[in-house]
């Protein structure tokens, strides 16, 4: 007896239902209950939106619009540095060098996300060597103060998630071969229209999961601003774990975090929107017609009536 087809799917569902649908939804549970007393963390025994209303703070709203720059910034950051390095990764570099540079790519995730992130602390220190550096080539006039503010978590993110953006446009890019780009040359297109009209569209599957591989969990970080934002680094994800840590507030951060989730979803889908709009005419323009153009409809003879 054959077997049902999805049945190669369940170990991924199994895990997909255990380790992310499940939590979310205890999250989303105890988000309706409260805080009990100074020594509890939440109950449910009364269901209210009270904690939707707390997090609904002017707090909230600013640590959001920082979270949100950050996010959009540190993505389009990584998309602009990424972009090139996976094509000349792809296209440039002979075959036999590649998993080498792809290697390279890896080896920040070789170390502790923390680790990294605090080895970042180091370099951007007022007393550290990249200041030094910097003041004994009459760069700065004193110490570098970046250390601890919006640029300082910029810095972090891109370099911590920078990969994520790298590995997808890497596959993409491969996978466009080089007998298209030959073909789009031989039809006259210079280098810059070939990767302009040929590459990038087909490589926009890759583009897609690495602004999301990046922005999604971008916007949840909380330990590259906490280690090198301080106060003016400010993330949502600090507060939801402050809740949760801190505070020990279980019902206040489940509603944080499901204002997050929310949050991400309706950016993620009004961007693809905007996206989806603005290419709208492109993609018309650049629409493949087979066969022959519809002949346009020849005036009916007139026939006189006979006398």
């Amino acid at each position: 007896m054959r077997s049902p087809r999805f049945t190669l799917a369940l170990p991924a569902w199994a895990w997909l239902v255990v380790f992310f649908v499940a939590p979310i939804a205890m999250v989303v549970w105890f988000s309706f209950g409260y805080k009990p007393g100074i020594f509890g963390t939440h109950a449910n025994d009364r269901l209210s939106f009270d904690r939707y209303v707390e997090a609904l703070s002017p707090t909230f709203f600013a640590t959001f619009q920082n979270t949100l720059w950050v996010g959009i910034a540190g993505t389009v950051l990584c998309l602009l540095i990424g972009l090139p390095v996976a094509y000349w990764m792809a296209v440039k570099v002979p075959a036999e060098r590649r998993g080498l540079l792809l290697a390279l790519v890896m080896v920040p995730f070789w170390t502790n996300f923390l680790v990294r992130t605090l080895g970042w602390q180091v370099v951007l220190a007022p007393e550290g060597w990249l200041s030094s550096l910097l003041q004994g080539a009459g760069l700065t006039d004193g110490p570098l103060e970046i250390l601890y503010t919006r640029s300082a978590v910029l810095i972090g993110v891109v370099y911590n998630y920078l990969p994520l953006m790298i590995l997808p446009l890497f596959v993409t890019f491969d996978r466009v071969g080089a007998p298209l780009r030959e073909a789009s040359k031989d039809l006259g297109a210079g280098a810059a229209a070939t990767f302009l009209r040929v590459t990038v569209p087909l490589a926009r599957p890759g583009i897609i999961a690495g602004v999301l591989l990046v922005f999604i969990p971008l916007m949840g970080d909380y330990i590259t601003a906490t280690v090198l934002g301080g106060a003016q680094g400010n993330m949502i994800g600090q507060l939801v774990a402050s809740q949760f840590g801190t505070a020990q507030n279980w019902a206040l951060g489940s509603a944080m975090a499901v204002l997050l989730i929310v949050v991400i979803a309706l950016t993620v889908g009004i961007a693809g929107a905007v996206l989806w709009l603005v290419s709208l005419p492109f993609r018309l323009r650049g629409r493949l017609v087979l066969g022959p153009e519809p002949a346009e409809a020849a005036p009916r003879p007139v026939l006189k009536e006979a006398v």
